[in-house]
């Protein structure tokens, strides 16, 4: 799933008619889901925020736009943070399957649409700037509102795009693309600011300042690029944290951040107790952490995905303080579509397919086959990782059983994604008007672009089989015979769904390119599958024309 996060800036944080209305103005598109409305009174200014997948959040800016420039007027506004528009600042944040420079495209997207449609000044910061000098927020906002009559009038200041002119009910706004931010506090079995102080300025990015050898005052940096950092006291905590942002967590991953207090905690005496992610993470930041930590343990990384996940919340500590819910602090989670399928046991799954109901039918089968096969070789792959006598291909063991799991997951999802798909049809095939038939052929292809994705892992899927077998345990081979027969099965099953679908789509050219592929899939799968048999059933002592 591709997903995109957005966090608006408007300002007014007095009148929650207003910052309420602004916001839902956002939530109110489909496929947004609001995550968060943080007004500030003293500030007077609201931060909300919102995710989804890109075209719904670009749309749910471009409303929320719409909304504050009916409800906010700048003549009135007065505030103790730096504003020089209504909506000050709308930032696209990668989270999920989406790259920095889509983002980039999402904020000059909206900034003509803001400019063109609404005749509004926008400039564009960060990753989407412009020009090297438009890259810093403050840099764009140096004198706020106040300034924008005087500003504008300097060709050197034009807006990246809409009008030159100063709309003083609205102000500018400023949009752009930026990484993640995560909040995070690290726990200290302290309860006084000065040690949390002190462990802070010796993790952040900044560091301390300091007496140099001439007397002049210097500063020395910190352990950590990209760490903002300081220390408190939370009384009802009852202990000192110290409070991080972590502004790249490319750089900087939290449980790096995590390990560098625990050092300094450590040779200050001190003891790091756990931690707390305030707000929002996206998922392969805590998979990363778990992976860490897995590894130091000795541990191989390739294991189920909630196992990876129990890792980091257990190692970091993140449930000492309050809770940590997976589904609902890891943006992916919050927004995963139910999985009422694969969420079966499996009689209750070999059950609801044999009732007389369409779905589930062959092309969620074939799925669950492919993750099945997937399993195997995640399996085959981890039983000899810890054992010595493996140590030469234990790396290469536990990256097979990493993508094993990665490809496990993936197919799981297809269980539903499947059914869904094909409730898709059967809704567009009750249309009528006269955008039935492209609504139908849109969803037809929907339909067999998922058995297609699954037809298409499987051979990646028996390569994985293969490879842990030729380097796994001898007392393994018949597991991943197994796994790449699945896979097999699971191919030749999606791709009948693929062409089941697309039977009277023949003259389309879209559709004509899904069979060419779903065929060449099986073809492939098929003769890497029969490999695997082979030498399998051969060692086993079986008759190879047998098969």
């Amino acid at each position: 799933m591709k997903i995109v996060e957005c966090v608006p800036n408007i300002s007014d944080g007095r009148n929650p008619e207003v910052y309420n209305a602004v916001a839902q103005a956002a939530a109110g598109v489909s496929g947004v889901e609001l995550l968060d409305v943080d007004p500030g009174i003293e500030t007077n200014r609201t931060v909300i925020t919102f995710v989804g997948e890109p075209e719904a959040v670009l749309e749910g800016a471009y409303q929320l736009v719409v909304a504050a420039r009916g409800l906010i007027d700048m003549r009135e506004h007065h505030g103790a943070h730096g504003r020089m528009g209504a909506v000050d600042v709308c930032p696209f944040v990668p989270v999920a399957e989406v790259t920095m420079d889509d983002c980039v495209e999402l904020a000059n997207r909206l900034a003509k649409r803001v400019g063109d449609e609404l005749s509004l000044p926008v400039y564009l910061y960060e990753f989407a700037a412009s020009r090297p000098e438009r890259r810093s927020l403050a840099a764009i906002r140096k004198g706020e509102y106040e300034a924008l009559p005087q500003k504008l009038e300097d060709p050197d200041f034009a807006p990246d795009y809409g009008p030159a002119d100063f709309v003083p009910e609205f102000g500018a706004m400023v949009t752009g693309a930026r990484k993640f931010l995560v909040a995070y506090n690290v726990n200290l079995n302290v309860a006084d600011k000065r040690w949390a102080n002190r462990v802070a300025f010796d993790v952040r990015e900044m560091g301390r300042t300091v007496v140099g050898p001439d007397g002049e005052k210097v500063q020395q940096p910190g352990m950590l690029e990209a760490v903002r950092g300081m220390g408190w006291v939370i009384p009802e905590y009852g202990c000192a944290q110290v409070s991080m942002n972590l502004i790249d967590i490319d750089v900087t991953p939290v449980h790096t951040a995590f390990d560098a207090c625990d050092e300094s905690a450590r040779e200050r005496g001190l003891r790091v107790t756990g931690s707390e992610l305030v707000g929002l993470v996206p998922k392969a930041s805590i998979l990363a952490a778990g992976r860490h930590y897995l590894e130091r343990m000795g541990r191989s990384r390739g294991v189920p995905e909630s196992d990876v996940i129990h890792t980091a919340i257990r190692s970091l500590g993140l449930n000492e303080v309050a809770d940590f819910e997976p589904g609902e602090k890891i943006i992916e989670d919050i927004l995963a579509a139910e999985r009422p399928l694969a969420s079966m046991t499996l009689q209750e799954f070999a059950d609801e397919t044999s009732r007389d109901s369409a779905a589930p039918g062959g092309g969620s089968v074939a799925a669950l086959a492919g993750a099945l096969g997937a399993s195997l070789a995640a399996m085959v792959a981890n039983l000899p990782h810890p054992k010595s006598d493996f140590a030469g291909v234990s790396g290469e063991l536990e990256e097979i059983a990493v993508q094993a799991q990665v490809l496990k997951q993936k197919l799981l999802n297809s269980i539903d994604a499947d059914t869904w798909a094909f409730q898709n049809v059967m809704e567009a095939n009750k249309l009528t008007g006269s955008d039935r038939e492209a609504k139908v052929r849109d969803a037809t292809l929907g339909a067999a672009r998922v058995p297609l994705e699954v037809a298409e892992m499987c051979p990646e899927v028996v390569k994985l089989c293969s490879r842990s077998r030729e380097i796994g345990m001898a007392a393994s081979a018949s597991d991943a015979g197994v796994g790449a027969g699945m896979a097999r099965a699971a191919a030749l099953g999606a791709a009948m769904n693929v062409r089941i679908n697309l039977q009277e789509m023949m003259d389309d050219q879209e559709a004509a390119d899904m069979l060419a592929r779903a065929d060449a899939a099986v073809r492939t799968t098929r003769n890497l599958a029969a490999e695997v048999e082979k030498t399998v059933w051969g060692g086993l002592g079986g008759e190879v024309s047998d098969l």
